[in-house]
């Protein structure tokens, strides 16, 4: 008999039951008879349904449907009726049961045996109630409120809903009374939105063109495995490889730089210096888009390396201030000059600016964190970033969008369950220091405005007595912050934690009461929004299978649990919001249950869009609750290009701004709070820049933690494109499958290395190795690959988990 791999597995689980059940077993027939190939039986359909729901494995928020049998999810699929996802989802979509039904998840409340608190200490946590779990926060939060210390509870989240925006991080601390709350936002995207923010007035995500795309660059990111829109690049992917040119910038080789014409593996921290020198390319070879910035007058290109430029002799159309750029940051910067900062081949920027300049308008910059996650980000963000205006592809067919929307629904306003206690508990100077001197922290060019997650633990640490109740949510900022050290010795003398999480983490283990959160794709209720391909969008998250553990949605059933408990202890004012101002639209009933009051809330959220007031543009006529959470989602109309041109941009000059007024004007605001100048402010900043310079895009060398000397590397951390917000790391198919990331491994924790740096050290394949900074060491294996750049080395975010 032919012995296949697949008789062979059948042959040992034969063997192995026979073991077990004995001879007897044995006797009932001969061991071939059960390895007789038979002809396979007709195989009936499925028996199950298709349950609407949102993936929430990245920022995207794909809108997908979930195939559900007996109450369990088996499969998932992008939303057919996605003008995004086109119908499908990535690879994160598919580990959504994996990860749901991870036998690792928080199964049940969980409280602290053990007082003291660090890292690697035992919490020694035992099963609780949930009545016990939340008698015990609200105990503690009444604490506060009876000392008159309402401000010393803080909130933070990590990854949320727009439903957690307006019921956890928004309506929690303003009717408690606290300042002290923050978003992980900083230590996500906000850096590489100060890029378009500064120079167009945009502070958000951006959307692409593919479609119609003839250069694609994607610079510090890899649209095909992780960031955003990944069903819709691979999408349109084969067609702009077909009929234009591809360029990745990026110091490792990523999966879209593995397929891109170009590869421009770039010194890290140095993209400031690239792109100064494509503008200069750009601009000296004539090649910027005139429709959208204009043209000399007398029609004579005055850009000539390291010549000034008249003003005057240029009639600029929808941006501001390009001869400013060119006289202060770029008349020198040429693709030779750049050559000894990025370590990219002079000839190599030429002929990528020369491929962006010929596909002028229907360039696509897509840049990523990888940009601007660095300190000095924000110029480099600004520099990449206006390329796209130079190239004019800016709200363009083939270029760059903004995002788009569709109308939700508003939650009732709680601003009559505001008493004075919490009027005066919410303010106070904020722990992470935004607006502090050398902390602008401009988010939307205004000074203040911006968090900084981060800088929360270095509060903590100065005013160990600013915080005594912290609660979180899905967040782990003891593993994903850098420099987390400093988180382990704030959470350390936090007095009392509460973790609201799916599954256990390092944080988790400063907690003194752990409350298991449902894994809102499949188990909660929510309406999320989000938009790609031109199109915005709303989907649902609903209760599509049976919960298998005592989990509750930390967004809606918690709150309303909590705030229950909070009335009966003397504080009624959070319950009563939500149950006597949150109505049912359809019934006008309120709430009575937690479980009602999730429902509520996203009907409420979505009722604009099943039952509008006036006829809305975009997908068919929703009629109704039941339709829509059948249906999943809906879809706005097709993006207006050119929305911002004539003035409508969101910048001071109400241009795109080369020369940024907008940065301009907030950096002197701030200043002028400090009675000082801005120069001052770039100083304790941490900035090279001074005069005029500050308000250009314009290349900030990297600051380095440590001397070339003692740590001769460069470091890079990277997503997989199995990585579900940094959770995914205990399934199996996340480690089995770990290979499709180039470089990497499956079940295995490598850190990549270029063999010429290998060699030099003498250095081998698979030998365990530490990797040391200033800010700690972490020990893996080592993996020499050509696909890193000499000098960096590059390591999967996700793995290595304390």
């Amino acid at each position: 008999m032919k012995l296949t791999r697949r008789v062979f597995i059948m042959a040992t689980g034969i063997s192995a039951g026979a073991l077990m059940t004995g001879c007897a077993g044995m006797m009932a027939g001969p061991l071939h008879s059960s390895l007789i190939p038979r002809k396979a039986k007709p195989s009936s359909p499925a028996v199950g349904n298709w349950v609407a729901s949102t993936c929430q494995g990245c920022t995207q928020w794909c809108a997908v449907q979930i195939f559900v049998q007996d109450g369990r999810a088996t499969r998932v699929r992008g939303n057919p009726l996605s003008k995004t996802n086109h119908g499908y989802c990535c690879p994160r979509g598919h580990l959504i049961p994996q990860q749901m039904y991870d036998p690792d998840r928080i199964k049940t409340p969980m409280k602290r045996t053990n007082p003291l608190k660090g890292r690697g200490v035992d919490p020694k946590f035992v099963p609780i109630s949930w009545d016990e779990a939340l008698n015990t926060v609200a105990d503690k939060m009444m604490e506060l409120r009876k000392a008159g210390e309402p401000g010393k509870l803080m909130y933070m989240r990590g990854r949320y809903s727009s439903t957690s925006t307006e019921l956890l991080y928004g309506t929690l601390p303003k009717v408690w009374g606290t300042g002290q709350y923050f978003s992980h936002s900083a230590i996500c995207a906000e850096a590489e939105k100060m890029g378009p923010g500064l120079t167009q007035g945009f502070f958000g995500y951006r959307d692409y063109d593919l479609g119609n795309t003839n250069c694609l660059v994607a610079w510090g990111c890899d649209p095909l495995s992780s960031n955003r829109m990944v069903p819709n690049t691979m999408h349109h992917f084969p067609g702009i490889v077909k009929r234009g040119t591809v360029i990745a910038v990026d110091p490792r080789m990523s999966t879209i730089a593995a397929k891109a014409h170009e590869w421009l593996p770039i010194n890290p921290g140095t993209d400031g210096a690239l792109a100064s020198a494509i503008a200069h390319v750009i601009l000296t070879e004539g090649q910027w888009g005139k429709e959208f910035v204009g043209d000399f007058k007398d029609g004579k290109n005055l850009f000539v390396t390291g010549k000034l430029v008249d003003e005057a002799a240029f009639a600029e159309k929808e941006t501001n201030g390009v001869v400013k750029w060119w006289n202060l940051e770029l008349k020198d910067k040429t693709p030779a000059w750049a050559e000894k900062e990025t370590l990219i081949p002079a000839d190599q920027i030429l002929r990528v600016a020369r491929a962006m300049g010929k596909a002028g308008s229907k360039t696509t910059v897509w840049m990523g964190p990888g940009v601007a996650m660095t300190p000095r980000g924000t110029y480099a963000a600004m520099a990449v970033y206006a390329l796209n205006g130079l190239l004019g592809s800016i709200d363009t067919e083939g270029g760059v969008w903004q995002s788009s929307s569709v109308p939700l629904g508003k939650f009732p306003s709680a601003e009559k369950y505001v008493d004075d206690v919490a009027k005066a508990g919410s303010k106070g100077k904020k722990l992470d220091g935004r607006g502090d001197k050398d902390m602008p922290a401009m988010m939307g060019g205004k000074p203040g405005s911006g968090v900084v997650t981060n800088n929360v633990a270095n509060g903590l640490l100065k005013n160990p007595g600013a915080i005594k109740v912290f609660l979180s949510s899905w967040s782990n900022f003891n593993f994903s912050a850098t420099g987390a050290g400093r988180w382990d010795k704030a959470m350390a003398q936090i007095p009392f934690f509460v973790h609201m999480v799916p599954n256990a983490s390092e944080m988790t283990q400063f907690a003194d009461i752990v409350l298991p959160s449902t894994f809102n794709s499949a188990e909660g209720w929510s309406i999320v929004s989000n938009m790609g391909n031109g199109y915005g969008y709303a989907s649902i998250q609903q209760g599509a299978v049976k919960r298998l553990w005592d989990v509750k949605q930390e967004e809606t059933e918690v709150m309303w649990l909590l705030a229950e408990k909070l009335k009966a202890k003397g504080f009624p004012n959070l319950f009563d919001y939500y149950s006597q101002e949150f109505k049912d639209p359809e019934t006008g009933k309120l709430p009575t249950t937690a479980m009602e009051f999730s429902e509520i809330a996203a009907k409420i959220s979505s009722a604009t869009l099943w039952m509008p007031k006036e006829p809305l543009k975009g997908d068919a006529p929703i009629k109704g609750w039941a339709e829509f959470k059948a249906k999943g989602m809906f879809s706005g109309p097709k993006y207006t290009l050119k929305k911002g041109w004539g003035g409508k941009f969101g910048t001071v000059t109400k241009k795109f701004e080369f020369y940024s007024e907008t940065l301009k004007k907030g950096l002197l605001e701030h200043a002028k709070k400090y009675e000082t100048t801005t120069d001052d402010i770039m100083t304790v900043s941490g900035y090279v820049a001074r005069g005029d310079l500050a308000f250009v895009p314009h290349y900030e060398p990297p600051k380095r933690h440590g001397s070339v000397a003692d740590y001769p590397f460069t470091f890079i951390d990277h997503k997989s494109r199995l990585n579900r917000e940094g959770r995914s790391a205990n399934v199996t198919w996340y480690q089995e499958f770990k290979k499709v990331d180039p470089g990497d491994v499956s079940w295995g924790d490598v850190v990549k290395m270029n063999p010429s740096d290998g060699a030099r050290l003498g250095l081998k394949d698979g030998d365990s190795v530490k990797i040391t900074s200033m800010a700690g060491t972490i020990g893996c294996q080592l993996k020499l690959w050509e696909g890193v750049r000499p000098g960096t080395v590059a390591k999967c975010f996700g793995q290595g988990h304390w």
